[in-house]
C-alpha cells in the first residue's frame, strides 16, 4: 500500500485563542442521537470521539443547556451532574488521543416535543414548526410552542452561561453558541417564527438580541476566548424563513465584532455570495468556515477542494460534517490523498447502536488502497 502525500494548506498549523491546533480541519457538530435516555454520554459516544481525535478541532454534538430544550431523544446534555460527568469521560478519551473539543450548545425552541422532555416547547412566538417531529413513539406533529415571556428569556439566558461552566467542568477547551440550523436562537433572529413587538422583536436589532445576549453571557462565564458562535445564514432547515437575511448578519457580527470571541462559524459558506464577503471583512477574528457541499452524495474528496478555496477567500478553519462521519481518520486520508469511505446515511440519526457509528473503517483494516501518483484517489 502506496501513498503520495498531499501538500495543503488545510494541513498547517493554526492557533485558536490559546490553543495550538495542528492542522486546520475541524470536526462539525453532528447529532447523532446516541447518549443515553437521560442525555448522558456514554461508552459508544467517548469511543466515536476519541476515533477522530487528528482533527484539529472537534465541535462536539449538539448538548441542551436546560431540559425544555431538548429537541430529540438521546441527545445529550450538559446541565445535570451525570451528563458533566459523562462527557469528562469523552473529554478525556479525545486528550489522551491528543485531540482539543469545543462543545456546542443548543435549545430547540419550537423544535421539541412533550413527549420526549414533559414540557411545553418554549420558542420566541406561538407559531408551530409545520412538519412532524421525532420523539420516543416515532415522529408526530410538532405541537404549538409557548411564547417565552421576559424572565423566561432571562432564565434562558443564564441557562446557557451554567451550561457553558458545565461544558469547562467536563473538560472541554470551550464552547459553540448554536445560533443556526431553525433551533430556539435561529427562530429569534427570523421574521416567520419571531411575531415580537417587545424589545426581542421586529426589527432586527430586536432580533438579534437575544443571540447578543446569550453569547456575551457565555463569554462572561468562562471568557471570549472559550466562546464561538455559529450561524447560518439563509438556511430554511426547520421551515425558517428569515425574510432580511442581508441584514441580520451584517448587524450581529458588527455587534459581536469587538467582543474577543474565539472564533464565528459560518454554515454552508460559499465564497462567491457576497454576504460571505461582508461577513469575512466585518469580523475582525477566526473564521470557521463550513462549505456548502449541497444535499446530493459527499463529493469523492470528503469536500478537501472547497475547504481549500474558502482558505483562499479568508477563511482560518474548515468545518466538515459527513467526511469525518465516515472516516475516523478523516485528515489522514485527506493528508495522504487515499479513498474515502461512502456515507452510510440510514445509520446516521435515530438509529443508536455502534452500525453506522463506531465501525466506520480506517485505513489501517482496510485492505488493498492505493493512491495514483498526483495523491488522487483512482
Amino acid at each position: 500500500m502506496t501513498h503520495t502525500p498531499a501538500q495543503s494548506p488545510l494541513f498547517t498549523p493554526a492557533r485558536l485563542g490559546p490553543l495550538q491546533l495542528p492542522n486546520r480541519l475541524v470536526m462539525a457538530p453532528l447529532t447523532r442521537n446516541r447518549a443515553g435516555a437521560d442525555g448522558v454520554p456514554g461508552p459508544m459516544m467517548t469511543a466515536y470521539y476519541a476515533q477522530r481525535a487528528d482533527a484539529g478541532l472537534i465541535i462536539a454534538e449538539a448538548a441542551t443547556p436546560n431540559a425544555v430544550g431538548q429537541t430529540y431523544p438521546n441527545i445529550p446534555g450538559i446541565h445535570t451532574a451525570a451528563q458533566v460527568a459523562g462527557w469528562r469521560r469523552v473529554t478525556d478519551a479525545v486528550r489522551a488521543a491528543g485531540g482539543r473539543m469545543f462543545l456546542q450548545l443548543q435549545h430547540g425552541g419550537r423544535v421539541g416535543h412533550p413527549d420526549t422532555h414533559g414540557m411545553t416547547p418554549v420558542a420566541p412566538s406561538p407559531v408551530p414548526l409545520p412538519e412532524t417531529v421525532h420523539t420516543p413513539r416515532g415522529r408526530q406533529p410538532a405541537v404549538v410552542p409557548r411564547e417565552m415571556t421576559t424572565d423566561d428569556i432571562r432564565a434562558t439566558v443564564a441557562d446557557f452561561a451554567t451550561a457553558a461552566r458545565n461544558a469547562v467542568d467536563a473538560g472541554f477547551e470551550g464552547v459553540e453558541v448554536h445560533s443556526a440550523n431553525g433551533h430556539l436562537l435561529h427562530q429569534f433572529l427570523s421574521r416567520n417564527t419571531n411575531h415580537r413587538t417587545d424589545g426581542y422583536g421586529g426589527p432586527v436589532s430586536g432580533r438579534i438580541r437575544f443571540t447578543v445576549e446569550v453569547v456575551r453571557a457565555v463569554a462572561g462565564a468562562i471568557g471570549p476566548e472559550r466562546t464561538g458562535l455559529r450561524v447560518s445564514p439563509g438556511n430554511t432547515v426547520n421551515s425558517i424563513e428569515e425574510g432580511d437575511t442581508g441584514a441580520i448578519y451584517p448587524a450581529l457580527v458588527q455587534e459581536l465584532s469587538e467582543a474577543g470571541l474565539a472564533y464565528l462559524h459560518l454554515v454552508f459558506a460559499d465564497p462567491g455570495r457576497p454576504l460571505y464577503r461582508e461577513i469575512r471583512h466585518r469580523w475582525p477574528g477566526t473564521l470557521i468556515a463550513n462549505p456548502a457541499l449541497g444535499k446530493g452524495p459527499l463529493p469523492a474528496d470528503g469536500g478537501r477542494r472547497a475547504g481549500e478555496r474558502l482558505l483562499t477567500a479568508g477563511a482560518d478553519l474548515i468545518a466538515l460534517g459527513r467526511a469525518f462521519i465516515a472516516n475516523p481518520d478523516l485528515v489522514t486520508r485527506l493528508r495522504l490523498g487515499a479513498p474515502l469511505n461512502p456515507v452510510r446515511d440510514r445509520y446516521a440519526m435515530y438509529t443508536g447502536g455502534a452500525t453506522g457509528y463506531l465501525d466506520y473503517p480506517t485505513l489501517a483494516t482496510t485492505p488493498g488502497d492505493t493512491v495514483s501518483p498526483c495523491g488522487v484517489a483512482p
